[in-house]
């Protein structure tokens, strides 16, 4: 049905409104797009303006004329930051096409499908239902580059970049049907012979963008599904369930006697699978096996995965045993396409479950992953317990998340002299025996310290350590 827009603003006077936006002095965009507080730094004018430069842009950098298309997950903003993003849009003279709850990874296929200029999802990923966020795809299905998001940061931020104007009024159309394009195209991507008759799934949808279409997709394979926190649910999204809290689904697969379980986080751009026992299968296991999998069929390009500095040393040494490279990038799943754009590699992911397999797509897909991980121990012949049984052997790791109010505090920490000789210390007392991480979020307020050690007591010794300094000296100081 067609929505025709009749309150376009002037552009002159849209990029105008940056100012009366309060923005933070920091980068606007992070590492997976714009995230923040709906009501704080994620309003209706921040997001109109989001789409106006985004439009913007997007004309001067893509080859394609089409529309730009819009999904959203399902928290309770997410519509109204979506209709926000289509009035930018149709300000700036773009066609918008929304496509209404879907996975991100949803938004990016039917982006290049359908030759349109971008693709924008409206969703805060795995973060609480307070929060929201914006990505930016290009016209090819990838997220956009950390160059043009400066110059739509820029315009947002009025320094000096003049609005074309626009002879033309953008419109609004919804195209819901268009994602069962996206679940075709997905099926499609499995080994033809694919058949999950006498499997029993259980997923856990997180109350989000994946409660529709992944219960459908195993069952179009044949599969029993079971599901838990399964409607789209704004007030519930992420709230202790889904990809970071796996309790939920280690309970209800031993419960229901499941073959294999999946846990996707809110926008469903990752999974994490477990076993029938409820053993957590994460992001490294799964690119373990998807590994070997390309690697047996002389489908894997010089052996190589793209992995981040948080991947399991258990699981580097194991894959380097098998004749494999593995490369480690920063971590954000954007620096893991980059690497494997420049090393030719065809996988790569993280830890966390975003994987990315360019024999399939461009994108993290969390929905593409479970299919495609099931398919692997039907092809094999065998169990995902046995597979992680016979994979590898993981060094205890540890990690904490400590949540800052004060982002400018966080934004400090490196400059802490007693944090930096705690990690020093810590670095020493490891040795060779292990690694340490700390690094601030580029999603949430968060500094993460993680602890890796061949030794366990080790591990949870120096974490504790760690976590009590920053403590003391930076978020109680």
């Amino acid at each position: 049905m067609l929505k025709l827009n009749t309150n376009r603003l002037p552009t002159a006077k849209v990029g105008s409104l940056a100012k009366s936006l309060g923005l933070p002095l920091s980068a606007l965009f992070g590492t997976d797009g714009i995230r923040g507080k709906v009501g704080e730094l994620l309003t209706p004018g921040l997001a109109r303006e989001v789409g106006f430069w985004t439009g913007q842009i997007l004309q001067q950098a893509s080859t394609n004329t089409g529309p730009v298309l819009i999904g959203q997950d399902s928290r309770n903003s997410s519509q109204m930051l979506a209709e926000a993003i289509a009035l930018g849009l149709n300000a700036s003279g773009i066609e918008a096409w929304q496509l209404g709850l879907c996975p991100t990874p949803c938004v990016a296929y039917l982006t290049r499908k359908n030759n349109a200029m971008g693709g924008i999802m409206v969703s805060a990923s795995h973060n609480p239902p307070g929060d929201n966020g914006i990505k930016i795809f290009g016209h090819k299905g990838t997220k956009l580059s950390p160059d043009l998001t400066r110059q739509i940061e820029n315009g947002i931020r009025g320094l000096n970049i003049p609005p074309v104007s626009s002879k033309y009024l953008g419109r609004q159309f919804e195209h819901h049907a268009l994602r069962e394009d996206y679940l075709q195209g997905v099926l499609a991507s499995l080994p033809q012979d694919t058949d999950f008759h006498g499997l029993l799934i259980v997923l856990d949808l997180a109350w989000g963008a994946a409660v529709e279409l992944a219960p459908q997709a195993f069952r179009a394979l044949g599969a029993e599904v079971i599901c838990i926190n399964s409607e789209a649910n704004g007030d519930r999204i992420n709230v202790e369930c889904g990809s970071t809290h796996l309790e939920q689904l280690q309970a209800a697969i031993q419960t229901y006697q499941g073959d294999l379980g999946f846990a996707f986080d809110g926008d469903a751009d990752r999974v994490i699978a477990v076993d029938a026992r409820g053993n957590v299968v994460d992001g490294d296991h799964i690119l373990y096996f998807w590994g070997k999998y390309l690697q047996q069929r002389q489908n894997l390009p010089k052996n190589l995965i793209i992995a981040t500095v948080m991947a399991n040393l258990g699981f580097e040494q194991a894959w380097c045993q098998t004749g494999g490279e593995l490369i480690r990038t920063s971590v954000g799943d954007q620096y893991v396409q980059a690497q494997m754009w420049e090393s030719g590699a065809m996988l790569g992911g993280e830890q966390s479950g975003h994987i990315l397999c360019h024999h399939h797509s461009y994108s993290g897909d969390g929905l593409q992953t479970a299919l495609h991980l099931t398919a692997l121990t039907q092809q094999w012949g065998t169990s995902l317990t046995e597979l992680r049984a016979a994979s590898f052997q993981t060094y205890p790791q540890f990690l904490r998340n400590l949540r800052f109010k004060n982002r400018e505090v966080l934004a400090q920490w490196q400059d802490c002299e007693e944090i930096q000789q705690a990690i020093a210390q810590a670095e020493c007392a490891l040795s060779t025996s292990g690694r340490i991480l700390v690094r601030a979020s580029g999603t949430e307020p968060l500094l993460r310290v993680m602890v890796e050690a061949s030794d366990y007591q080790l591990a949870s010794y120096w974490t504790d350590y760690l976590v009590t300094v920053v403590e003391q000296y930076l978020i109680n100081a």
